[in-house]
């Protein structure tokens, strides 16, 4: 017996066959396609597609955002792309311009987000030449990307568009590249875009099987210890508050992925935060003592298990999954739901039985008290430390009536968000979270704004990953966007640094960083901003960033040697943490080898 499946999304609007050129065709597939924003930057063999978007552009239809580099673009999309739930939009030139967008592609790709990536390619006639910016941009994108195309022939290209945004957007989201030769661009032709998709060997949505969703009810209902490990897939699917009601139904706490944060409220008893490398030492704890282990949305990645071998030995294992490469691939269930969490969770819903495991839940608070009373923040310090500033951040933005969007970087700083900011609804974090792009901030947090010109957004990078794509700044003031922006500088590539100090004997190879004056840098680009130096500033800053209608900069310069803790090293089972050395910041939290 098989469920019924969700009707796929339908796009746009069709308007019967027109002629038009290649770059013509290009943006009217993307008006089609509910598109009227776009990331890019010009050049030469995509020119004649920069030449139609006047047309576009100028009577309001497509609004092109001029990014300062092509790998920006691709973060921009991105994005948006998790901000909205919309496919995002980049567009480059060959060679160069195409290759600078691989990092975003290869990130988007990596956290299931949908996103088109529009390139010039030079004319047909001088494929394989070594033409002046040729690249294989199909060959460098393909193990980065959903898929990808080259169009070499006019009367391909209205179909490979609408299939290029199908397959970014249905099923599992992931990023489609679309290459296009200049003259093709240049060329006339029928346009039309009414093709019904039919793509051999492509199951966006898995037909469900009602018996597994029966068999993962059976064996939930018998735990006494469940544990649900909650992911992106989650968010994707829309189900936050179908999870809610699984948990509050049958009485299960509940652990995130970093890309599940807030799939439910963080103030809820029944949330423990997120677990793995750098997850709450309680919720880890949870993972390797429960019974039952309900995986939703999620693909068992190495930062959420540790060790593989030895990840919730004695638990029995439900994967909801939608994308089928996933099951199995890491941890082999003993139940698989296969399919669309918005048709497997209501199903799933009905068949648990109402329950409250209050030995369980209270072991857990238990923990959490452990874990609560030597976390740094309790201590009461005179120097800044990055925590403080997180959690203040939290302060300054919960009782905002404004949608709140905190987009960070990759490193120390990503963690202490994901540890110190309480996140009450999923999309609350954007973040790349399998390919750990630096750099991802400040771009992304601009497609963000741009999706939604209403939100409070805060970017929060460090000084290394904000240095690498810091020229966006020019873009949030030319698109005079309103933009946040939170600088954890503490001299170091941070997450390395720690790295080195705990299993390289200290040896600071190549991560101290030498930062600009970020006052005087957001100046030059007539963007306000403060420098904070202590605990006592922090609190007034934020006051004034939140004051100020349009961007905003805070450089904070916290201590040196701080360390994420917990850490799960590498090979090391969840369960064996490397803790805070005792008794406490004070006396040794920083440059103190810890014990295992």
């Amino acid at each position: 017996m098989a469920i019924a499946k969700r009707e796929p999304t339908s796009s746009g609007y069709d308007l019967g066959p027109q002629e038009f050129t290649g770059s013509q065709m290009v943006w009217e597939a993307l008006l089609r396609e509910g598109v009227d924003l776009v990331f890019g930057h010009p050049g030469g063999a995509i020119l004649p597609a920069y030449d139609a978007l006047a047309e576009y552009e100028g009577d309001g239809r497509i609004h092109h955002v001029l990014v300062r580099h092509e790998q920006c673009a691709a973060h921009m999309a991105d994005g948006y792309a998790r901000a909205t739930g919309r496919v995002g939009v980049c567009i480059a030139t060959s060679g160069p311009g195409a290759t600078n967008l691989v990092t975003g592609l290869a990130t988007a790709q990596m956290d299931s987000v949908p996103i088109v990536a529009i390139t010039g390619q030079v004319p047909t006639n001088l494929l394989g030449t070594d033409a002046f910016q040729e690249s294989d941009v199909v060959g460098v994108t393909q193990p980065v990307c959903k898929h990808n195309y080259l169009v070499t022939d006019i009367e391909e290209l209205p179909l490979v568009m609408k299939e290029a945004f199908y397959i970014a957007r249905e099923g599992r989201p992931g990023a489609v590249l679309v290459d296009i030769c200049k003259d093709v661009q240049n060329e006339t032709g029928t346009f039309r875009y009414d093709f019904d998709i039919h793509l051999p060997g492509f199951e966006p949505w898995p037909e469900v099987s009602a018996e597994s969703v029966q068999d993962a009810a059976d064996l939930l209902n018998g735990a006494d210890r469940p544990l649900i490990l909650a992911g992106h897939g989650i968010h994707l699917s829309g189900t936050s508050d179908e999870l809610l009601q699984l948990v509050e139904k049958a009485g299960i706490p509940v652990v995130t992925t970093l890309l599940g944060t807030g799939n439910i409220p963080e103030t809820h008893p029944l949330s423990l935060g997120m677990g793995g490398m750098h997850g709450e030492a309680f919720a880890n704890r949870a993972v390797q003592a429960c019974d039952v282990l309900v995986a939703m949305g999620m693909r068992f990645d190495d930062r959420i298990t540790g060790r593989l071998d030895r990840f919730a030995a004695d638990a029995k294992i439900i994967h909801f999954e939608l994308d089928r490469a996933e099951v199995g691939k890491n941890i082999v269930p003993d139940v698989a739901v296969i399919g669309d969490l918005a048709e497997t969770l209501p199903a799933f819903l009905p068949l648990i039985r109402e329950r409250q495991h209050k030995d369980w839940v209270a072991t857990l608070d238990e923990w959490r008290a452990e874990t609560d009373e030597a976390d740094i923040i309790q201590f009461e310090v005179e120097e800044l430390i990055p925590p403080y500033v997180i959690r203040q951040l939290w302060h300054a933005t919960e009782k905002t009536d404004q949608r709140v969007i905190v987009v960070t970087d990759v490193g120390q700083h990503q963690m202490w968000e994901s540890q110190y900011y309480i996140h009450e609804h999923a999309g609350m974090l954007l973040t790349s979270g399998g390919l750990g792009t630096m750099g991802y901030a400040l771009p992304a947090a601009l497609g963000a704004q741009m999706a939604d010109p209403q939100a409070l957004v805060w970017c929060v990078a460090g000084d290394g990953g904000f240095q690498m794509t810091l020229q966006e700044l020019a873009t949030i003031q030319q698109e005079k966007l309103p933009v946040k922006v939170a600088i954890i500088n503490n001299g170091f590539l941070g997450m390395v640094r720690q790295w080195q100090q705990i299993f390289y004997d200290k040896r600071y190879v190549g991560t101290p960083v030498l930062s600009p004056d970020y006052v005087k840098l957001a100046d030059a680009y007539g963007i306000p901003a403060a420098v904070v130096r202590h605990p006592s500033e922090v609190v007034p800053v934020l006051e004034q960033a939140h004051d100020t209608e349009g961007p905003f900069l805070v450089d904070f310069q916290v201590k040196e040697e701080i360390n994420v803790y917990p850490m799960v090293a590498p090979g090391a089972a969840v369960d064996e943490l490397i803790r805070r050395p005792k008794p406490g910041y004070v006396q040794g939290y920083s440059g103190v080898q810890p014990s295992w």
